[in-house]
């Protein structure tokens, strides 16, 4: 047994933990991160960057069978789905190792085991140390002034459907598929469903998506899911919304997996290759000896205050596991404001609605702000401007013109209350309407503001202007 101190401990390596060991580690502090597996997280190793790793293949391969509109003859076309997982491999790995090189320029040791928080104890008066498990078995005690738990988040199921890893899958399992199947039913309509979706159609598998609720990506404005669902029909995509799927109807035989799902008493039975769950994620609360501490836990997540602090204030917590917008770029920005409390400064607080979330579907979804719903459910007076990409030159030398970009004003104060797009490209294009709300513009500024053209960014500055109904190409 070894025991080493530190200003700072960070428990978990994902993306959250990792940005707040480097921000402490500028501000003069000696950081230790605590990792079970890899450097990266979920995010780098189970999904964002190997997700849109094969969403980009899978966009590249749509694109060649269209090539003749591009007046490109490109003879047989044969999709190689080995080498699409290597490249997706080799973009892992690099960014892994990019994540290595960090720790070791900013002076972070990196300790890899099962990390346990533990309580009071002959090495700390207070609960906050960390006990690792080492694979050979060693135990290490890492005391600190500081602990940032940024343990993430695990993929959630149904109750009663049991996850086999191969018929029955999560997110994760499908990123270690070697084979595409031939069929497959996507249970969830939520941004990690529609993104399997898409690309699975687009590698040429056939498609189901259930979800729950009446409408896919419900977070997202009604128009969006509308255009969504339209575009995903056009494509060959089977949708069935408003339904539950039954657990126990869940059935394996001889490959095929079949179910049924309730959709308002009318009773939908579907079968395919395989099945994708895709209900949400569950924060990593367990096993993380919280039990040792006087952390609250509120409704599966870690409670935290404005500055990441726990109900214990030398403990913090980033990232999934306090629950909120599950998201990396989140996760970050949280772990960079529990760093800099950490070191007594007064950051700047998160605001969960200027937040950007993005959805890599084809075509892509963005938003910031709140919806049309949203903004009249609290009161606001709206007025709305839309712009639609068939009206951008860029998007039809793209040779994709579907979707809009919708933005949403109050009629009286003349805020930017939120801003939706759907459409090519649009996750490039959504910092600059997130930019926006945070100083505050208008949609006249932004639409006064010169957008180059050609660029897809004209349809941002169009749809602002139209707000006040003077697009110019409208």
């Amino acid at each position: 047994m070894s025991e080493h101190r530190y200003d700072v401990v960070v428990l978990g390596g994902g993306i959250g933990g990792y940005t707040a060991a480097i921000r402490a580690a500028q501000l003069g502090k000696t950081v230790a991160v605590v990792e079970r597996e890899k450097l990266g997280g979920t995010c780098l190793h189970q999904g964002c960057i190997p997700s849109k790793a094969l969403l980009r293949s899978a966009e590249v391969y749509a694109t060649m069978k269209k090539s003749e509109e591009y007046g490109i003859t490109s003879g047989s076309l044969e999709l190689k789905f080995e080498n699409v997982l290597a490249r997706k491999q080799r973009i892992v790995d690099q960014l892994h190792q990019g994540l290595q090189f960090l720790m070791k320029k900013n002076k972070i040791t990196v300790h890899y085991g099962n990390g346990r928080i533990i309580g009071p104890s002959i090495f700390s008066p207070r609960s906050g140390a960390v006990s690792v498990e080492k694979e050979d078995g060693d135990i290490e005690t890492l005391l600190s002034s500081n602990l940032v738990i940024a343990t993430g988040s695990k993929p959630r199921s149904l109750p009663g459907l049991e996850i086999d890893g191969t018929h029955i899958m999560t997110s994760e399992d499908a990123l270690r598929m070697q084979e595409l199947p031939k069929s497959i039913i996507i249970i969830g309509g939520g941004v990690i469903g529609v993104e399997w979706a898409s690309m699975l159609r687009d590698f040429g598998v056939e498609v189901t998506v259930v979800e729950y609720e009446k409408r896919l990506v419900s977070l997202e404005d009604g128009d969006i899911s509308k255009e969504l669902e339209r575009l995903f029909k056009k494509r060959g995509i089977n949708l069935v919304t408003g339904a539950k799927v039954l657990s126990d109807s869940v059935k394996i035989t001889e490959g095929t997996v079949t179910l049924q799902a309730d959709k308002q008493g009318e009773m939908i039975e579907l079968q395919a290759e395989k099945v994708l769950v895709s209900v949400g994620r569950a924060a990593n609360v367990e096993g993380i000896g919280l039990e040792n501490t006087d952390i609250k836990i509120d409704k599966g997540v870690i409670r935290v205050n404005r500055f990441m602090q726990t109900t214990e204030s030398h403990i913090y917590a980033v990232g999934d596991v306090i629950g909120g917008l599950m998201l990396a770029h989140m996760a970050g920005h949280e772990g960079i404001l529990a760093a800099e409390h950490i070191a007594g400064q007064t950051p700047h607080e998160l605001q969960a609605h200027l937040v950007p979330k993005c959805t890599y579907t084809r075509p892509e979804i963005a938003s910031v702000g709140y919806t049309e719903q949203q903004a009249i459910d609290l009161g606001r007076q709206v007025k709305v401007g839309k712009f639609s990409f068939k009206g951008i030159g860029k998007a039809l030398v793209y040779g994709d013109t579907d979707g809009f970009v919708k933005v949403i004003a109050d009629s009286e104060t003349n805020d930017i209350l939120g801003v939706h797009m759907i459409g090519p490209h649009v996750t490039n294009s959504i910092s600059e309407a997130a930019l926006a709300q945070v100083l505050n513009a208008t949609p006249w500024e932004v639409g006064q503001t010169i957008h180059p053209h050609p660029t897809l960014s004209e349809a941002l500055g169009e749809a602002m202007l139209a707000v006040d109904g003077i697009a110019i190409s409208g």
